[in-house]
């Protein structure tokens, strides 16, 4: 019988193109395997419930709606798959220290198991970049919108002039790296430099050695100047490759990196969003948080998000425009003007819910936070 289930299932993504899978009318996503791609690692793949096909730019990103703890937690993970392959999804995560998500990730999701998601959205990507040649740059999880571009680059086999250099804390820490190696042995157009801090535990590290310096880009890279450059890693390595990029005098007109850091959940706040220039004369209004047990003066001029963080109350957040989901909240009482980019449903808004980081006060409010 399982036989029989896996042919026609195969049967009926080969019969005909499927429609393409989307969110808004069905925002359920199957589980389908579980890879350990290192020690602290794992790819999640993922179909849709029935025959659909993905469509996607490489480099976006989903947000993921879980309930942890009978708590819903929103997470934005980018798709490491490829839209060439386009009949599953896949993220890649890893696991952070006292990272509730990316811990009950890897704890708890095993193929057959169902998630929320919302998406693809996000503007980091290569397509809306087109160059002859380019330079990705990451740094640890943040190889994965990286590895998407690779990935679709290499399927469609147009010789695109890449150099992947990736940076890591050791050998075994390198994510793909037996698939990088790989591409790059079949296409001379793709080359794959990897990075480590220091030695691992297996064999011996003949690479480079070390954090990501100007002397070593040159060495590796010599014609980096000529390309254009897409970063994407923690806020420190990208401050530093772009400091040090910079200090090169690279035209930064073709330097790109991922808008906001999608592990800042995971421990940390984001940074803090740009507000508006206040107005001569600007209303404001009390903004009541049930869970913490604050009220807080809000200008109408400002972010719900943005007075929280001022005012001492701590609240989930990723991107800060409007795009990820992640500051999705209940609005028991009031009206706000929310001006979003994606990150939320109609039919969400209209049961109730707003995204704090892109909604200002239009009346005294009532947020279940």
């Amino acid at each position: 019988m399982v036989v029989a289930s896996a042919a026609f299932s195969l049967a009926a993504h080969l019969a005909e193109r499927p429609p393409v899978w989307s969110s808004e009318e069905d925002d359920i996503l199957l589980c389908r395997a579980v890879i350990q791609e290192t020690h602290d690692v794992r790819t999640f793949v993922f179909s849709a419930r029935q025959p659909r096909s993905f469509r996607y730019e490489p480099g976006q990103f989903l947000t993921f709606e879980l309930e942890i703890d009978g708590q819903p937690i929103n997470r934005c993970y980018t798709i490491a798959s490829t839209p060439t392959r386009p009949d599953l999804l896949s993220i890649t995560v890893k696991r952070v220290p006292g990272g509730p998500v990316s811990n009950w990730l890897h704890d708890n999701l095993r193929p057959g198991m169902a998630l929320r998601a919302v998406g693809p959205m996000g503007e980091f990507s290569s397509l809306r970049h087109p160059a002859g040649k380019y330079l990705f740059l990451s740094g640890g999880s943040g190889i994965t919108p990286l590895m998407s571009m690779a990935r679709a680059y290499y399927d469609l086999a147009l010789g695109q002039d890449i150099v992947f250099l990736h940076s890591a804390r050791s050998p075994d820490d390198l994510i793909f790296r037996h698939e990088l190696e790989l591409m790059a042995s079949r296409d001379r157009h793709f080359s794959f430099v990897p990075v480590c801090e220091g030695p691992g535990t297996g064999q011996p590290w003949h690479g480079y050695r070390g954090r990501l310096q100007l002397l070593m880009l040159r060495l590796a890279v010599p014609d980096f100047m000529e390309r254009t450059v897409f970063t994407c890693g923690p806020a420190p390595y990208m401050a530093a490759v772009r400091a040090m990029l910079q200090s090169a005098a690279f035209d930064m007109q073709r330097y790109h990196e991922e808008s906001f850091d999608f592990g800042s959940t995971e421990g940390q706040l984001a940074p803090e969003p740009e507000t508006l220039p206040a107005a001569p004369v600007a209303a404001t209004f009390k903004v009541a948080f049930t869970k913490s047990g604050k009220t807080l003066e809000v200008r109408a001029d400002q972010t719900v998000l943005d007075a929280a963080r001022k005012g001492g109350v701590r609240l989930p957040s990723s991107c800060s425009k409007g795009l990820c989901g992640t500051c999705k909240s209940k609005l028991l009482e009031g009206e706000v003007d929310m001006k979003h980019q994606g990150g939320i449903r109609q039919r969400e808004i209209d049961s109730g819910l707003v995204l704090l980081c892109c909604s200002r006060p239009k009346s005294d409010l009532v947020v279940d936070r």
